[in-house]
Order: C-alpha cells, then structure tokens, then sequence
C-alpha cells in the first residue's frame, strides 16, 4: 500500500507518494529527477548512488525511502548553493581523480561525510571510507590525493 511521505532534501520539503519497498535512490531519480546520484550495482555495493544522511553517507539504493522521513538528506545537487564548484569537486576536477564522471557523485559524497567526521583525515582513513566507492577509470591514488586536497592537506605524500 502507497504512502505520502515527507523527506527534505538538499534543504527543500518534499512530499512523495511511496511503495513500502521503494528506494531512496528511486525517489531521487524517478520521482524527483535528481540524476546526479547515479544508480550502479542496485546491491550496495559500488557506492555510485551514496548520498548524506544527517552528514553520514549512505547507499541509497539499500535504503528504503520511507527510512528518510525525519531525516536530513543531501545528494551531489546539495552540495553547493551556488554556480561554483564546492571546493570538494574542485579537488577532484585539479587532482585528476575524475574520468568518466559516474562514479564522481558517490565518490565526492563519500568524501564529504569523511571530511565531516575529521577535518584533517589520514591516508588511511581516507582509503578505508572510500573502500565501498568503486572506480574503473582513474585508480585511487588520484581520488585520495582529491580528498587530501580539499582538506587542506595538498602535497602530502599518498
């Protein structure tokens, strides 16, 4: 049975009517056409659709919508109020740590919800978190050296 929910997204309300079992992922992008959040594996698995909950990153292809209600959540299109690039997509864009872009959404994310937790993340925290956002075109080095970047930490050794 279909239900209307609330659900704020990128700081706007918004009512949607819902299955029981739909997805975050597909309220986003079929009802909402937010298509930055991009739908990959549709099994939690290459982190392509991550988004923020409350400033943690989640999959939203394993999360159901109707989990959202009351909760505060941000996609690629939140990111930034503005025309210019948050200095996260910056740092991706100067370090070289897109390609093809798919992946891009989910891996700025990821890294905004790391950078949310420490403002100066080590290496290693940095690859652990970004372990669940899959790439097949840029390796890694690049996308940790981004991360690195944005959070003030340019040149140091990766």
């Amino acid at each position: 049975m279909k239900k209307v929910i609330s659900l704020s997204i990128n700081g706007d309300q918004y009512e949607v009517l819902v299955s029981p079992n739909q997805t975050l992922l597909e309220v986003l992008r079929d009802q909402l056409g937010l298509m930055g959040t991009k739908r990959g594996c549709d099994l939690g698995a290459c982190g392509a659709c991550t988004v923020l909950i409350n400033g943690e990153a989640y999959l939203s292809c394993v999360m159901l919508a109707m989990d959202g209600v009351g909760k505060e959540i941000q996609t690629i299109e939140g990111l930034t109020q503005t025309r210019e690039l948050h200095p996260l997509q910056e740092a991706f864009v100067k370090e070289g740590g897109i390609q093809c872009g798919f992946c891009t959404p989910g891996m700025i994310m990821t890294a905004q919800a790391i950078l949310n937790e420490a403002e100066k993340p080590s290496e290693e925290m940095i690859k652990r978190k970004m372990a669940g956002n899959l790439c097949r075109c840029t390796g890694y080095k690049k996308i940790v050296t981004a991360v690195m970047s944005a959070a003030g930490q340019a040149g140091e050794e990766v």
